[in-house]
């Protein structure tokens, strides 16, 4: 295994890239990819969390963990707080990973309380049914959407982590418009990421774990008892759906299998249990201690035991792990290993943990393209005549997101188990109150 040193110097090579694709077009603004020829110029998603500037102020609060910023650093992150600002009030976009939300994280991480602007604007524009997204997904359909990604739970997420006057109204009117929406089934409650549509994706990212874990905190933070059993039918409905063999925890990609050529069970934090365990732990953080017959302690465990003896980081076959960012590969599984490592850093599968952090990390040393500009990874989609894609630069599928693991591993192993860690509003409840950076 590398180093604490080693991971960090190729997580500062590879922000180094990522700064060096820094464009200034009315702000700064990220290529989502770089290939050898021109960028095209901004997409419509370069604000966003997910893929564009507001993904980079987790990285620079992690930095900061780590050392002085930079110069540059500073001036880059007073660009991105002028341009965020200055866009949420307007912006009709509600979403943690593509939105407002997202603004707001980005804001809060970067200069605390003092930017609001964002949040307020998700008051403004919240209905009784939640928030109305500005993205077609199913033609003819209105229906707010409801997941961690673009929908309700993400953005109560966010309101919960930030805090502030506007934090109750949004995480209680996004409540209860998933509440309206919860789908009974002969186990517990379902959601889907979009109403009433036959196809479900159950995990963390669009599905009823994610559902259920904005439901749990945000019924914890704002005394509201019946999100918090809202959250604990969610779980029962995913103990029917998923299996418990072999000592793991796991559901399918897609309720029907999916059409599309994809693996019928990934281990990812958007449709596998990297994410799914943080549902559990929302319970656990809620009070609720047992679902259906098990702990919420052993079942968070499940889920991770499931990604250690699953085969990952190799890519075993084509399809099965092609991908290291944050999303969808292995920078997202060793985040969430660090995350639940910390937060019982006495448990007897300490240990166990903590090497599955740095095996994913020494994936990461691997499969780096290092050079003269510096470090990023290229993921693999196997369907196409090329199957290596273009190096990414972003948060969620890129080298920024891998950089920032990189570097909090590194601190981890120089400082121990008691490191900060620089919680987001999609994680916080995973690690103890005392670690986190960031308080509401």
């Amino acid at each position: 295994m590398a180093a604490g040193d080693d991971y960090r110097a190729l997580g500062e090579r590879a922000w180094a890239w990522v700064l060096d694709q820094v464009g200034d077009d009315d702000g700064p603004w990220l290529p989502g990819s770089v290939t050898d020829g021109p960028p095209p110029g901004p997409a419509d998603d370069r604000d966003s969390l997910y893929a564009g500037i507001a993904g980079l102020a987790p990285v620079l609060a992690e930095i900061a963990q780590h050392r002085e910023l930079t110069d540059a650093e500073r001036a880059l992150s007073a660009a991105i707080v002028t341009r965020l600002a200055a866009a949420a009030a307007t912006r009709a976009e509600p979403s943690l990973y593509d939105g407002l939300a997202g603004d707001a994280t980005a804001l809060k991480l970067l200069v605390g309380d003092s930017q609001p602007v964002a949040l307020r604007r998700l008051a403004q524009l919240a209905t009784p049914m939640g928030w109305k997204t500005t993205f077609d997904l199913l033609p003819g359909s209105d229906a707010p959407l409801t997941d961690v990604v673009l929908g309700s739970a993400g953005i109560v997420m966010a309101a919960v982590w930030a805090g502030g006057e506007h934090a109750e109204p949004i995480a209680i009117t996004g409540g209860e418009a998933l509440l309206r929406i919860a789908e009974p089934t002969g186990a517990g409650l379902n959601w889907g990421m979009i109403p009433g549509k036959p196809s479900k994706s159950p995990n963390f990212s669009h599905g009823t774990a994610g559902v259920a874990a904005a439901l749990a905190v945000a019924g914890t933070a704002f005394g509201r008892p019946d999100f918090v059993e809202a959250a604990r039918q969610g779980a029962l409905e995913l103990l029917d759906v998923g299996s418990l063999d072999g000592g793991g925890f796991i559901i399918p990609h897609t309720i029907p299998p999916s059409t599309r050529e994809v693996e019928p069970l990934t281990y990812t934090w958007c449709h596998g249990p990297t994410g799914t365990s943080y549902a559990f732990a929302a319970l656990s953080h809620a009070g609720v201690d047992e679902v259906g017959g098990l702990t919420t302690a052993e079942l968070r465990q499940r889920c991770l035991h499931s990604l250690l003896t699953s085969g990952i980081p190799q890519r075993l076959r084509p399809g099965f792990w092609d991908n290291d960012g944050r999303c969808c590969g292995t920078a997202g599984v060793g985040d969430a290993l660090l995350d639940a490592v910390q937060d019982d850093p006495g448990s007897e599968h300490a240990a166990e943990l903590l090497a599955g952090a740095r095996t994913m990390a020494d994936a990461l040393v691997e499969r780096a393209v290092v050079d003269g500009d510096g470090a990023r990874w290229r993921f693999i989609e196997y369907r196409q005549d090329e199957p290596l894609l273009p190096p990414g630069t972003s948060w969620m599928q890129g080298a920024a997101g891998i950089a920032a693991y990189l570097f909090r591993l590194g601190r981890v192993l120089e400082q121990g188990l008691g490191a900060k860690v620089v919680d987001r509003p999609d994680q916080w409840w995973g690690v103890p109150a005392a670690l986190r950076t960031v308080h509401n």
